[in-house]
This record gives C-alpha cells, structure tokens and sequence, in this order.
C-alpha cells in the first residue's frame, strides 16, 4: 500500500509540475487574477458553481473570499450558486435540474461580476446553461476544467484545463489554483505585496 499512496503523490506533483511548466496557462491565470481584482474593485463579485466534488470547490473558494485565506481583512463579495436549499429544489422540480444555476444566476449576476463554473468534464449540461446565462448577462467567464475541456473551452471567455483525466486530480488542481487566484487578489486588494 506504501507504493500505492506514493504514486498517488507523485501522480499529483506530475499535474502539478506541467502547470508551473505551462507558460501560457501560468499566464491565463495571471490574466485571470487582474480580471477578478478590477471586478472586486468595480463592485463586483465572483460568483462559483459546480456539481458533486465541484460544487464542494465552489463553496470552499467562495468561503476563502467572504472570510479570509492568509490574514484577516475586511470580506470580499463571493457566493456559490446553489447552496440555498429551497431554491435548489424549487427550480429543479418546476424548471429541472439543468437550470438550477442558470436561473439563480440570472437573479444575482451583474455585467460586473466574475463567473467561475467549475466541471472536470467541461460538458455538465446546468454548467452549461449557467455559462450561456453569464454571458447573456455580460459577465466575464472563466471556466475551471479539465480533460479536453468539453463544451466549457468554446463557451468560456477564458478556460482553465487541467492536463489530467483524472477526475480527482483535477480537482485537487482547481483548488490549488482558486488559492492562488485568492491569496494574490486578496493581497493586492489590501495592499500586502
């Protein structure tokens, strides 16, 4: 079992290792940080949603805005669709459940907002939905995904892919990368780097 759970380490350094190695993606992701910032500036918020493991990211990330990542400091305006219950059911038993975040989105999005829809496939159909509502709204869109990026890569102003089929080792990646895109928003907001 001991190899087993160092192949899973190694597995995970490996994805890792191709993103730092990846100069355009490093750069995507700094051209996604100035875009969340100027958004946080403007009043905007940053707005995420997911399903299953994804939908977990998606309120962790929005949590790390509201409350804090490296150091305390007044809260930033982020949510995760879906995480009010009632409209949860409401829309997927009257409307179905591939518009329980188009229609929370289409409430609660503005032009000003950064849209972060999280899928390791690219090609879950509420995501989908909920991409072409951000973009009827003119928000920005980033998509984080993986694999070949499905139906997020053409939809999405940018997209994020994580070079991996593996479906948790995309998401220990989206993570990573909501940390980063957290802590260097955070820290420029509040004038720490």
């Amino acid at each position: 079992m001991k190899e087993k759970i160092k192949l899973e380490i190694k597995n995970s350094i490996n994805i890792k290792e191709k993103i730092l190695n990846d100069d355009n993606l490093i750069e995507l992701i700094d051209l996604i940080f100035e875009k969340c910032y100027y958004s946080l500036k403007n009043n905007g918020k940053i707005i995420f949603c997911g399903n299953g493991g994804s939908f977990a990211d998606s309120q962790h990330l929005a949590a790390e805005f509201v409350s804090r990542l490296r150091f305390d400091r007044n809260p930033l305006p982020s949510l995760a669709l879906g995480t009010n219950s009632s409209n949860l059911s409401a829309i997927g038993n009257d409307y179905g459940y591939e518009n329980i975040f188009s229609r929370e989105l289409s409430v609660l999005g503005n032009k000003n907002d950064i849209f972060v829809p999280i899928s390791t496939s690219g090609n879950s159909p509420n995501i989908i939905k909920a991409i072409k509502a951000g973009k009827k709204i003119g928000m920005t869109v980033f998509g984080l995904t993986g694999k070949n990026g499905g139906l997020m890569n053409g939809l999405c102003d940018y997209t994020i892919i994580i070079p991996s089929d593996s479906t948790e080792k995309i998401q220990e990646s989206h993570i990573m990368i909501g940390h980063i895109l957290c802590y260097l928003i955070e820290s420029k907001y509040f004038n720490k780097i």
